[in-house]
């Protein structure tokens, strides 16, 4: 652990030396003479002095030439650092709007620099103009500053840019812009009124506006509305398009274990990706897509339709029900724009991986009232284990009907075909270690015929009755077949040499149906201002499970023979099928008492019915549950929110007790506490402390150990920072830390105070970019990341294995330049040996080693 402690601190003396370097090479720290002045030889003259011109240069007096004392130093601290990058933008003090004969005139004057002339474009009826290498004083706005133009603004973005916005009222208009003595002027005058309506144009403005870069505002998971993070009273962290794009990241564990900190998974399937979540220290059941369960363990996520992921961290169940306490994972996808945009990308790398990509969206229709959206990827890789493989490919069509301006519907589909080799990673010894070469593969591959299939559809229908109330109805089906023979673990390691495995021929099926109508209202009472959610869903989930199995001769894990037979016979083996259905109704009142403080108090009422059949025997049970949430946010200054959360959450619990009673359902208690701090516009940091106390847990009946009890009670209590946005125009961190110490507080089995299985004491995360913003280098970017995961406990109760921490650093080059984007990512950049994730010392999962991937894509 010394060892890793240490690579972690040269890691970080690594950022602190690349950005040093990249700061060096993008920003003045001296300042040049002009050549020719009066004042001496300029520096730049001896730098660009032919070898004929070197040596007058040389031999000048020595008050001709600059001495050390009198150039400008380089910065030596942040501020510094700011306030030279600050100087290197043209800033533009004042916005004037004045009325001509064929338009309007903006006028934007600055009193130090020449701003660029920038290229202009119409999207939808907006005129946008992108000024580089400039910052404004204030940000300006003015509605209707003459007839025919809806709005005029001009805005800071990230990067160090200025966007001037002018929306037509019936048409995009038209600027001429050239520079003058006062400053950049745009001649506007009214274009052609046979263009696209008001409505398309306020959408595509703000569409946007929602590109946030590392840092978004607000998420709809915590509330299921759009509230910005700074008024949510629950720690909700969200990983964007433009992180996962810049880290090359196609699967969706890599995409919350590299920026997710304390966040792991139970296992990795058989090498497919699959795994539940653990969050705070609690294995998650479910994962989410758009607000509705994805499936089970056996989900995959391909990200070729995702637009961000965001990770609710503490009890769920308030807004989705039978959870554990931990926290969810939600994928939020793309949807139709309404403006035609095509992208296409390819990616190659080691391991023989290749992976094209395109992503089709537009109007369908002149008029915009139907779009559509089409993500499809292909992706074949082998891989750095011995005799392993994978086929994948994924598409997802979208189709958005806007029948009138209050009312749409959208109707989604996907369909993923998977083939990987069923891979069960290496075992660790009877003294638990862990001595095998990562590339061991240990399982009969003339035996796998494994795939999974997976199908979704959905509808999402939204009306809006007038400025302050709307209602939702929205419907998800999901389907997760996993089917086809291979070779399986069929026990223990065998005199810490052979590993006994069998043929099994399986079939997994998970359906999810999903309904869910909420209606939204905003109103006030007396002085206080509501943003009301309420709604019911409706679900249905059903697992099966069946499978026959052949014995097979165990296999030398030192020196494994792969010559085997495929069996004759096989005999039945597991047999299981679960039916769970769900109501819930709920309510949640986000109540503003004052601008600075406001409130959130909700409350959810479960019914849920479990019927299974296990092995012929049928059984069913049924409960009912309270959830409730209740959190105070209080901002003393606008950069600076305070909050705090008490929330629960509940899971039923099959099976009965030695007296033939049901079981209670497990319930999850949550207390939180928390800071966000908008640090500046673009960069923004957040703490929080929390208390999760689960209860009702099996443990064995002391009295008859053929049966189980519920006294028992597991406890995870930590803390989590995160620090994400721009830090200077073209810097961008995606950074955090936390603690977490989750144990078994009481138990009849385990001993108190074990710590929970998968769960590092320690997590950070720090992935950092910079792009150059101006000059011949203008596009050119540098990404480094680094990923430290603290040993974990593999067993519980806990167990003489663990699987060790360790600090991963990955690296980025991109250049980005019009429509042309291209990228090499690498990954483990110094060929660490570690390992991901293990399900039990039977399924141990090792990480990649240093491997290589290019990208290249073009958006027109």
């Amino acid at each position: 652990m010394k060892v890793g402690l240490r690579l972690f601190q040269v890691s970080l003396w690594i950022v602190v030396g690349v950005l040093g370097s990249v700061g060096g090479g993008a920003f003045p720290a001296m300042a040049q003479e002009e050549p020719g002045s009066d004042e001496g030889l300029a520096l730049s003259d001896v730098l660009e002095a032919q070898p004929d011109d070197l040596q007058p240069a040389l031999s000048a007096p020595s008050a001709e030439i600059p001495q050390l004392h009198e150039l400008e130093q380089p910065a030596t601290t942040i501020e510094d650092w700011v306030a030279q990058i600050e100087a290197s933008l043209v800033q533009i003090t004042n916005v004037r709007v004045e009325a001509t004969d064929t338009g309007l005139q903006v006028i934007l004057e600055t009193e130090n620099g020449v701003l660029e002339v920038p290229e202009t474009q119409s999207v939808g009826n907006a005129l946008i103009a992108d000024i580089p290498n400039a910052t404004i004083a204030e940000e300006f706005s003015q509605a209707e500053p003459i007839d025919g133009i809806a709005l005029m603004s001009v805005s800071r973005l990230p990067g160090g840019r200025v966007r001037v916005a002018i929306t037509g009222t019936d048409a995009p208009p038209v600027a001429e812009v050239r520079t003058e003595a006062q400053g950049l002027v745009l001649a506007v005058t009214l274009g052609d009124a046979d263009a696209v309506t008001e409505e398309d144009a306020i959408q595509v403005v703000v569409i946007g506006e929602q590109d946030e870069g590392y840092n978004p505002s607000s998420a709809s998971t915590a509330t299921r509305t759009d509230t910005p993070l700074r008024d949510i009273p629950q720690s909700i962290q969200v990983i964007p398009q433009r992180v996962i794009e810049d880290q090359g990241v196609t699967g969706l564990q890599d995409a919350v274990r590299n920026n997710a900190p304390g966040v792991t998974t139970s296992a990795n399937y058989a090498g497919t990706g699959q795994g539940e979540f653990i969050i705070r220290g609690f294995q998650q059941n479910n994962n989410f897509r758009n607000g509705f369960r994805a499936g089970r363990f056996g989900y995959i996520a391909d990200l070729a339709d995702v637009e961000r992921i965001e990770v609710l961290r503490g009890p769920a169940s308030v807004l989705f029900g039978q959870l554990q306490p931990g926290g969810i994972v939600n994928l939020v996808t793309e949807q139709p724009l309404s403006e035609p945009t095509y992208n296409i990308e390819f990616t190659g790398g080691q391991f023989s991986f290749y992976r094209p990509e395109l992503d089709f969206s537009g109007p369908l229709t002149e008029n915009g009232e139907l779009l559509y959206r089409l993500n499809v990827a292909y992706q074949n890789a082998g891989s750095f284990r011995d005799e392993v493989n994978s086929e994948r490919f994924f598409i997802a069509p979208v189709l958005q009907w806007n029948i009138s301006e209050n009312t749409t519907l959208t109707v989604d589909f996907s369909y993923l075909y998977n083939d990987p080799v069923f891979d069960r990673g290496l075992v660790a010894l009877s003294d638990g270690s862990l001595v095998l070469p990562i590339n061991r593969f240990l399982g009969y591959p003339s035996l796998d015929d494994y795939i999974e299939e997976q199908v979704r559809a959905g509808y999402r229908f939204e009306h809006r009755f007038n400025e302050n109330w709307e209602l939702r109805n929205a419907f998800s089906f999901s389907s997760v077949l996993q089917t086809g023979f291979h070779s399986d673990f069929a026990g223990r390691l065998i005199d810490d040499r052979f590993v006994p495995r069998e043929y099994l021929d399986s079939e997994f099926l998970n359906e999810e149906y999903g309904l869910q109508t909420d209606l939204i209202g905003r109103f006030s009472t007396g002085s206080l201002q509501h943003q009301l959610l309420a709604g019911f869903d409706l679900n249905r989930s059903t697992d099966s499970y069946v499978s026959r199995f052949a014995p097979l001769p165990p296999l030398d894990i030192f020196d494994p023979n792969y010559d085997v037979s495929t069996p004759s016979e096989t005999e039945s083996g597991y047999f299981q099928t679960v039916f769970n259905n769900n109501l819930g109704i709920y309510i949640q009142d986000q109540i503003t008492v004052l601008e600075n403080l406001k409130l959130l108090v909700g409350g959810r009422l479960d019914f849920t019915e479990q019927e299974q059949n296990f092995f012929g025997e049928e059984g069913s049970q049924s409960d009912t549950a309270f959830s409730p949430r209740i959190g105070i946010v209080y901002q003393p200054i606008e950069p600076i929110s305070l909050y705090a959360s008490f929330s629960q959450s509940f899971f039923p619990v099959i099976g009965r007790s030695r007296t033939n009673e049901t079981f209670r359902p497990e319930r999850g208690t949550q207390y939180e506490i928390g800071v966000r701090a908008d640090i500046t516009d673009n960069l923004s940091a957040t703490l929080a402390a929390y208390d999760i106390t689960k209860t009702n847990v099996l443990t064995t009946d002391l009295n008859d150990p053929n049966f189980s009890i519920q006294v028992g009670e597991q406890r995870s209590q930590g803390i989590e920072l995160t620090l994400t946005g721009e830090i200077l125009p073209g810097w961008n961190i995606y950074a955090g830390y936390t603690y977490t110490d989750a144990r078994v507080t009481e138990d009849n089995d385990i001993p108190e105070g074990d710590i929970l299985r998968s769960v590092p004491e320690h997590g950070a995360n720090l992935w950092t970019t910079y792009e150059i913003q101006t000059g011949n280098f203008r596009g050119l970017g540098f990404g480094l990341g680094l990923i430290f995961v603290d040993e974990r406990e593999a067993e519980l109760p806990n167990s003489n294995f663990q699987v060790p921490g360790y600090v991963r650093t990955d690296v980025a080059l991109f250049y980005q330049r019009e429509r042309w984007r291209a990228a090499i990512n690498i990954r483990n950049l110094f060929d660490v040996e570690y390992y991901e994730t293990a399900q039990n010392r039977n399924a141990v999962y090792p990480g990649a080693p240093l491997n290589v991937t290019a990208s290249l894509s073009y958006t027109f």
